[in-house]
């Protein structure tokens, strides 16, 4: 398992974006050496946790717990051949393109050593968004990128260092519950009577995950109970 490229982007003005100046970063292309990684600071305040990257939407993108987007270049393959049109490394405006890692499979709070230094934990998959799509210039592209349910993971910093292409990557501990990636994307986007299965990875969850986890259970619950006073009753 190993960083195949890490990648950047820089500020650009499109017209497929609703960040107020019509900014993003999503257009990430590979460097060379290395790229100093470190927490960014909360959602909202904090953008991007790879120094030199650019994070234009930060009511929705960037801080602590998506401070890094890692994608599998055997995904960038797959979508390679359906699309019929090259995807190279920060195609999808990942951070770290990887190779030797089922992401979907990942579960949650499960840690990487990269290189020498850093350690990231795996929060959530990526929600496609309207930038998305306009980067990509594919119709559809947010139904047909959250039907095939392979999204890619956000990661938190858990010790900051330095990154750079050729670095291996190490599983350093995984969790014993199953809640995946996969599950959780599917759980907030496509089937969300799933939601309650996510409470098992707990605080390693990205936090607005967890508190519709939350929300969906307590709801689900209390509709339990008022129909069982409503049987108890009649």
């Amino acid at each position: 398992m190993k960083l195949l490229s890490v990648n950047l982007g820089r500020p650009k003005a499109v017209p497929y974006t609703d960040q107020p100046e019509g900014l993003t970063g999503i257009d990430k292309q590979p460097v060379d050496g290395s790229v100093r990684v470190a927490a960014p600071g909360p959602k909202g305040f904090g953008a991007s946790g790879l120094a030199g990257d650019a994070v234009c939407e930060t009511r929705h993108h960037g801080g602590n717990d998506q401070a890094v987007y890692a994608m599998a270049r055997e995904d960038l393959d797959e979508w390679e051949g359906v699309l019929g049109r090259t995807l190279p490394n920060g195609s999808f405006g990942e951070n770290l393109t990887t190779e030797g890692i089922d992401l979907s499979g990942a579960r949650i709070g499960e840690r990487w050593a990269i290189g020498s230094e850093v350690v990231l934990e795996v929060t959530s998959g990526r929600i496609p968004c309207r930038t998305f799509q306009g980067h990509l210039g594919e119709k559809g592209w947010v139904k047909r990128f959250t039907q095939r349910g392979a999204p890619g993971a956000y990661l938190r910093v858990v010790r900051p260092g330095e990154v750079r292409a050729g670095d291996a990557i190490r599983i350093v501990h995984r969790p014993d519950h199953e809640v995946t990636v996969a599950l959780q994307f599917r759980a907030v986007t496509t089937e969300q009577t799933l939601l309650p299965l996510l409470l098992a990875a707990g605080d390693a969850l990205h936090p607005e995950a967890l508190a519709r986890a939350r929300k969906y259970k307590e709801k689900y619950e209390e509709n339990l109970g008022a129909k069982s006073a409503t049987v108890q009753g009649s």
